[in-house]
């Protein structure tokens, strides 16, 4: 016997209830803002605004199917199965928070503050929730299969993102490292930067596109469902050991960028959260492409 669908509501704690959290009251909190040319009020309101989205779409949830919450900083620690429904409640950036942890499952992205976000993966409103949900598992709903960039260390470590992966020094100091791709006969570039980012479709509309614009849009970026990738090296130093000649590049289908540290310690972290990184020692090769993986997002 299969088991009834269960929904996952995945947000994150508010602006408003970290103050909170820091200051004890919401009159202290208040207090701190406006020492600070600050209302609290554009923060609460918010704050009230993200629980309103939360009650409409927890009672929108079929009363067939089973439920339950997780909040950010619980996702590495939270077992997703087979038969959940995602429901991301927030952000655009909380969708790829949750994506690197799933298999497969539908996600549903629902924006808690329209015109704040630019509503790139979180797609739909509190109020579409009642009638999205319950045709969420029918065929014919209609699902965006998005590119995710993987990175797979020698020792087997590896990390999954939905925007982008960061290889380089704990804190954007200078990354020491050899550089190449894969396919490329074995030719590698010594080099001296503050990190390497390898992005996808998805991801070009955010870190990604800053550097692409810095460095004139000279490479064509990808779809969100385009199994193509893009890299820039930032700030590559030249020096008599260390070149600038490969800065920028794309990588397609099977393509590997593959990075040797020469560093006491380099990190890898993607989306973002540097909490959640690979570590990676002296002569370690991590080699970074396509993601065979894909983010199932609804709408």
């Amino acid at each position: 016997m299969s088991l009834a669908p269960r929904a996952v509501l995945v947000h994150r704690t508010t602006e408003y209830e970290e103050l909170v959290a820091r200051h004890g009251t919401h009159g202290q909190a208040a207090f701190f803002l406006s020492s600070r040319g600050r209302d609290i009020e554009e923060i609460a309101e918010r704050h009230r605004r993200t629980r309103r989205a939360l009650a409409e779409v927890t009672a929108a949830i079929p009363l067939t199917w089973r439920q339950t919450r997780v909040e950010r900083t619980d996702l590495d620690r939270f077992l997703f199965a087979p038969e959940d429904v995602v429901i991301v409640v927030g952000q655009d950036g909380l969708v790829a928070n949750v994506a690197k942890y799933l298999a497969g499952q539908p996600v549903v992205g629902i924006d808690t503050d329209p015109g704040r976000n630019p509503g790139v993966l979180v797609r739909h409103r509190p109020g579409d929730a009642a009638a999205l949900l319950p045709s969420v598992l029918a065929s014919a709903t209609g699902v965006s299969e998005l590119t995710m960039v993987e990175a797979v260390a020698d020792d087997t470590q590896r990390l999954l993102a939905l925007n982008e992966i960061y290889l380089g020094a704990a804190g954007h100091q200078t990354a020491r490292y050899r550089l190449g791709l894969e396919d490329d006969g074995g030719v590698v570039e010594a080099q001296a930067s503050s990190g390497v980012l390898i992005g996808t479709g998805t991801g070009a509309t955010g870190w990604i596109r800053s550097v692409w614009q810095e460095r004139g849009g000279g490479l064509r970026l990808p779809g969100p469902a385009e199994e193509r990738l893009v890299w820039f090296v930032r700030e590559a130093w030249p020096s008599p050991v260390t070149g600038t000649s490969w800065v920028a590049g794309e990588l397609a289908g099977g393509g590997r960028l593959t990075l040797t540290v020469e560093s006491e310690r380099l990190i890898a972290f993607g989306d973002g959260i540097e909490g959640d990184a690979v570590e990676l020692t002296w002569g370690q090769t991590v080699r970074v492409g396509v993601c065979g993986e894909r983010l199932r997002l609804v709408g």
